[in-house]
């Protein structure tokens, strides 16, 4: 299997939705042209900042068939499941291969608390139901309350042939080193899953990164992946440094909304978020939002 185009900025793109919580087209469309336009190499549909928790399986078809249509093989599509059970997650990897979906990320079962056991026969079954596309691991220790450890992570990219890498979002810089060190023998792909550590993730061997801050700034996240893979390091670490601050005046909004009110704040007609979350309201937090954004040229 050829996993060479699965490398750089992949944005977990955000799912506008019209006044009844319907995908709305002509937003997604356009959304979908904004974040390739701006340099990413990849597009997650239905990753955490998509919302995968609030959709029913029928909309993401759909707007898996909008997204897979609008990149029209410009960037690969990969479908994020994030179902608990294994039954579920086997059911919308089949269905993301028959509608064109370039891979599948998937994230580890929230709420419970398997065994590594159940673990590897979870992620092993998902990925023999779809044996001709390629598997990423999703982990979130943050979200699900418990991480994946590099014996599983080892084990599954040895012995899954179609399990080529992952996503790490655990902010373990200790962590994602061992995950790389275990597995760089058969080319496993790991990406950094925070936006401001991706500079650090690429200096310890991953291949690129999974980022929010992509939806609302690609030109700027994308920057440090060029730079860096160009051999610029200075200037890959100063466009790290330029974002960070950006990133960080996230972290005062509720998730997952922050990522809508700041592709708002450029300009960019994305719609609300699904409830009950709601927009940021006007006062401190988006305050800092707007300032840091203003400083970096953005607003």
């Amino acid at each position: 299997m050829n996993t060479e185009n699965i490398k750089g900025v992949v944005v977990p793109i955000i799912t506008p939705i019209d006044a009844d919580e319907r995908i709305d087209e002509a937003v997604l469309r356009n959304q979908v042209d904004y974040v390739i336009d701006g340099g990413v190499l990849g597009i997650l549909a239905f990753g955490s900042n998509g919302e995968f928790y609030m959709v029913e399986e029928d909309e993401m078809e759909r707007g898996l068939k909008i997204m897979v249509s609008q990149a029209a093989g410009r960037v690969p599509v990969y479908f994020g499941i994030g179902a608990i059970s294994t039954k579920k997650c086997v059911r919308l990897a089949k269905m993301a291969a028959g509608n064109g979906a370039s891979g599948i990320s998937v994230l580890q079962p929230m709420f419970l608390k398997p065994t590594e056991e159940e673990l590897f026969l979870h992620f092993k079954t998902i990925a023999d139901a779809v044996p001709d596309i390629p598997m990423l691991l999703y982990n979130n220790p943050g979200r699900v309350g418990y991480t994946m450890s590099a014996r599983l992570i080892e084990r599954l990219a040895h012995e899954v042939d179609n399990i080529v890498g992952m996503k790490d979002t655990s902010g373990d810089i200790t962590q994602m080193e061992e995950f790389i060190r275990l597995t760089r023998d058969v080319g496993f792909r790991v990406f950094g899953g925070k936006d401001t550590l991706l500079y650090v993730s690429m200096c310890l061997g991953a291949v690129g990164g999974v980022c929010t801050a992509a939806n609302f700034m690609p030109e700027l996240i994308t920057d440090i992946y060029n730079k860096y893979v160009e051999g610029d390091l200075k200037g890959s670490l100063e466009a790290q440094l330029k974002l960070n601050p950006v990133r960080l005046s996230m972290d005062g909004a509720s998730f997952p909304v922050a990522a809508k009110d700041m592709a708002k704040l450029r300009g960019r007609k994305i719609g609300e978020p699904y409830r009950p979350t709601l927009p940021t309201p006007e006062g401190p937090v988006l305050d800092k939002i707007k300032t840091e954004m203003h400083k970096a040229g953005l607003i």
